[in-house]
């Protein structure tokens, strides 16, 4: 059955217009972005297949050309928007980092490190400047390595911070393997750069790993 012929108040964009977004499942949502189905599936019923496919909305996002446009129904046009629609994302979270505090805004920072770096078959290293006030002055990539490690060097993070003017900063990697969990070697790197970052006045105030599906806090586990 289309969703045309289903009752008004069980439709995904009339659900979303009368309660919000937040009341609809990803399938709805995804739903919204397809706008129709094919022969014998709904919208809906394709939202359900490509989380199902993928295993989730993340993994989905992180998805690339040529698997995407494999799926039944989908193509380069709707890749592109797909596409377009995690760059705004990006975006919005870079704005609301940079006009306020970073520190008061954890959502931000978290959805904005996944989005960015989430996807990456490789492991990643960067940087987010922060100026007394916790607004952020720059996000940078430092450092990228092999599918398990990146050689991270403190005096070329010490040297960025100086470039930046910064008063602090946030680290973050990606664990491509999906495992958050920080190893031995992270630890050790966030307790060097710590050290080095203190001798300029630098504090580090949290150290993220990104995976799939987390964002750890070193911060929140006590680890700093």
């Amino acid at each position: 059955m289309a969703i045309t012929e289903w009752p008004e108040n069980e439709r995904p964009r009339e659900k979303l217009l009368t309660h919000g977004a937040c009341v609809l499942s990803d399938a709805e949502l995804l739903a919204i972005f397809l706008r129709t189905g094919i022969k014998g599936q709904s919208a809906v019923d394709m939202g359900r297949g490509l989380i199902t496919q993928f295993g989730s909305l993340n993994r989905l996002f992180s998805a690339s050309r040529m698997d995407f446009c494999a799926i039944h129904g989908m193509g380069s046009a709707k890749y592109a928007q797909l596409q377009a629609v995690l760059e705004m994302s990006r975006r919005a979270l870079a704005e609301t980092m940079r006009h306020g505090d970073a520190m008061k805004s954890p959502g931000a920072v978290r959805d904005y490190l996944r989005l960015n770096l989430a996807s990456r078959e490789h492991e990643v290293f960067c940087a987010v400047f922060l100026d007394s006030q916790h607004r952020v002055l720059a996000v940078e990539e430092l450092f990228r390595g092999t599918l398990s490690q990146a050689s991270v060097y403190p005096r070329e993070v010490v040297k960025r911070a100086l470039v930046h003017n910064a008063a602090a900063l946030i680290l973050a990697h990606n664990h491509p393997s999906g495992v958050a969990e920080p190893s031995m070697a992270d630890q050790s790197l966030t307790g060097a750069l710590k050290n080095a970052l203190a001798l300029i006045d630098v504090r580090v105030l949290d150290h993220f790993v990104v995976t799939q599906d987390q964002v750890l806090s070193f911060a929140e586990r006590g680890l700093l």
